[in-house]
């Protein structure tokens, strides 16, 4: 019987939701319950097959997978082929799951595990809040039984698919809204933190290192993920975004992080999905979030590494 934080992955992959399900399922301080997904990167039909690629390829045959949300609250959905290819996991040949789907829903998966862990459930989710947010909004019964939820989403800075708004939280801003009006216990790792985990050869060299089937398959991935973050954004050296958010749970020490308001906005023709972080406190408001400051890169890049090894 595992010993680590128990969790519940919420996601839409995605190359670095990937090595975030990776980090997850090979950290020992953590206890991956469940993995639910949500449409986002890719539609739900991708993100739902790429998520039991991922744990398959792991040889993670014990954790079950549940489908979401195919769309955010009230919006129509946007994609990032444009990043991760048409499926989602652009780059490799993938092979057939042989993890199954899980007949349960996202919502319902969720509530199994909460109610069944014995102690509060740490969600982790790395694409957009909408699996949380329904399942906060419908079941008030989950909230005391959540440690905490950490997502890799928003920024103190710039966007990346606007110019003020990071993909996760432009995709659904209302179920961001939704998450921070619970009042639980929340911690935000935006860009400003994820952009110092880039992909540099020398980290692939770590990473390949791993000598693993797994490490093997990332490495394929990340040719492509590297090359289309170099064409979009002028970054060949991809920053893998997702992983941090596992990582902040798994090491704390490795993120710093300060008690601040953060808020969405919901309306605005340039400004929709921009995070508002008061970090200097100038609108005198409660504070309701922690939000990630800064990375130990090196020791990030340690963990990953590690966890890659310790899978098939």
């Amino acid at each position: 019987m595992s010993t680590g934080i128990p969790i519940i992955i919420d996601c839409d992959p995605g190359h670095d939701d990937v090595f975030a399900l990776w980090l997850a399922a090979g950290h020992p301080a953590l206890d991956l319950r469940a993995v639910t997904t949500v449409g986002g990167n890719v539609p739900l039909e991708h993100t739902s097959r790429n998520a039991r690629i991922a744990l398959s390829v792991a040889g993670v045959e014990d954790v079950p997978v549940a489908a979401g949300a195919v769309g955010p609250l009230g919006r129509a959905l946007q994609t990032a082929e444009w990043i991760h290819g048409e499926n989602g996991l652009g780059g490799p040949e993938l092979p057939e799951p042989t993890v199954p789907l899980d007949p349960r829903t996202a919502t319902e998966l969720m509530m199994d595990v909460l109610r069944e862990a014995g102690e509060p459930v740490t969600v982790i989710a790395t694409g957009p809040l909408t699996n949380v947010a329904i399942l906060l909004r419908d079941h008030a019964e989950a909230w005391p039984l959540i440690r905490e939820i950490v997502w890799m989403g928003g920024s103190t800075e710039r966007g990346n698919v606007t110019p003020y708004a990071e993909f996760n939280a432009w995709v659904d801003p209302d179920a961001l809204a939704v998450v921070l009006e619970t009042g639980i216990h929340f911690t935000m790792i935006g860009l400003n933190v994820t952009h110092a985990a880039l992909v540099t050869p020398a980290v692939r060299e770590q990473l390949a290192a791993a000598g693993t089937a797994t490490a093997a398959f990332g490495d394929e991935l990340l040719d492509f993920f590297c090359r289309t973050n170099g064409e979009v954004f002028g970054l060949p050296d991809g920053p893998l975004h997702d992983p941090v958010a596992v990582a902040a749970v798994a090491e704390p020490t490795v993120v710093r992080r300060v008690r601040t308001r953060l808020d969405v906005e919901l309306t605005g023709v340039e400004t929709v999905g921009a995070t508002s972080v008061d970090l200097d406190g100038v609108l005198d408001r409660e504070p309701n979030a922690w939000v990630a400051t800064d990375l130990d890169v090196d020791r990030f890049w340690e963990s990953v590494g590690e966890a890659l090894a310790r899978l098939r």
